[in-house]
């Protein structure tokens, strides 16, 4: 059988053009996972996994999501024909629930599910009974749940690695957000294989960055442990609201390989980094897209990358995923109805809207 894609995947590597100056840096690049199919890089999990599961026979999808991974596997479901079930954390953007209702996923919120450590765990457990039923399969994006999807979204460290290696270039350091950590190994592992083709490049430093307020891998990575930790979940970044270590362990191990650190950042910080990215790069983010450029900017402060070096920063899932966030972006100049009169008084003149 064919390999079932909506054409994800070979994403743009785009130099930043006012962040990066502004920062001192010579070489920053932008990976652009907002334009895959449904807006963000599990659509990489999500092909890889249905095809897995049309090759077995599968007919119906179990899932969990925050809103990006039910996303992708309801949008792949439909282009096969699958029954999609998906499991909804607590306090998932409404804008995200919508487009897997679109693609026709049958979707409920589970109350306390990503903030509570326990109820999590429950879910999860609740969950790998339903699909290991004959006809289903659980897909939740991380290698201790689904490894085979998640080896769809090592194309992604792969690519990052291929692309500036065709400008005879080499990253230095990639940022990566986490929440259960699949994201970060994933990358790892692909650039891990991406250098076996590329033997004379030096091998990038891998940096997981996390909120502060869901702190299960950075800190520990951070602080020398091999163990990443159950926490009580705080942060309001929609996608990293993951309690517990699912993957966790096994990424500090990759980052720490590769000579990478953990970066905690508070959730203020993250949403300037939003800001910024619409403001100075018209790069259109999500809130945890912005995760890995205020982990950089953090990371410039305590002088982990050097202004020569070339960094990655990774852009994991478009604006339109989070409308609520925008809001809050945008208030109190969210688009008045005016006069024509008013219109040419106000804005008829040349004016800067930067800030």
């Amino acid at each position: 059988m064919e390999k079932i894609t909506l054409s994800q995947g070979n994403t743009p590597l785009l130099r930043s053009q006012r962040i990066g100056p502004a920062l001192g840096l010579q070489n920053l690049f932008f990976k652009l996972e907002t334009v895959n199919p449904t807006g963000s890089y599990k659509d990489r999990f999500a092909a890889a996994a249905v095809t897995d599961m049309l090759r077995q026979g599968k007919r119906r999808v179990i899932a969990t999501s925050s809103g990006n991974t039910g996303s992708a596997l309801a949008a792949y479901s439909a282009a096969t024909g699958m029954e999609c079930t998906i499991a909804i954390v607590d306090g998932a953007p409404d804008g995200k629930l919508r487009q897997m209702l679109a693609y026709g996923a049958k979707i409920c919120r589970v109350r306390g599910f990503g903030l509570d450590a326990q109820i999590t765990q429950a879910t999860f457990e609740c969950l790998q009974r339903m699909g290991n039923q004959p006809d289903a399969q659980l897909q939740i994006s991380a290698y201790h749940y689904s490894p085979i999807g998640m080896r769809g979204v090592e194309s992604l460290g792969r690519e990052i690695i291929d692309q500036l290696a065709s400008t005879e270039q080499h990253a230095d350091h990639i940022f990566s957000c986490a929440g259960g950590g699949g994201l970060t190994l994933a990358v790892a592992r692909g650039v891990s294989a991406a250098m076996e083709q590329h033997a004379t490049l030096p091998t990038p430093k891998i940096h997981c960055v996390q909120p502060i307020g869901n702190n299960t891998i950075a800190g520990p990575l951070r602080d020398g442990s091999d163990h990443a930790q159950i926490t009580q979940c705080a942060t309001k970044i929609s996608g990293l609201q993951v309690p517990t270590v699912i993957d966790g362990d096994a990424v500090i191990a990759a980052c720490r390989a590769s000579g990478g650190t953990g970066v905690l950042v508070p959730d203020d910080a993250i949403y300037l980094a939003q800001r910024e990215l619409a403001r100075k790069e018209g790069i259109f983010s999500e809130p945890a897209g912005a995760v890995p450029l205020a982990g950089l900017i953090d990371a410039i402060d305590k002088g982990i990358v050097q202004p020569d070096q070339t960094i990655v920063c990774l852009v994991t899932g478009t604006g339109f995923k989070d409308v609520d966030s925008i809001d809050a972006m945008l208030r109190p100049n969210l688009c008045p109805t005016i006069s024509l009169e008013h219109f040419e008084r106000g804005f008829g003149a040349s004016q800067s809207h930067d800030e």
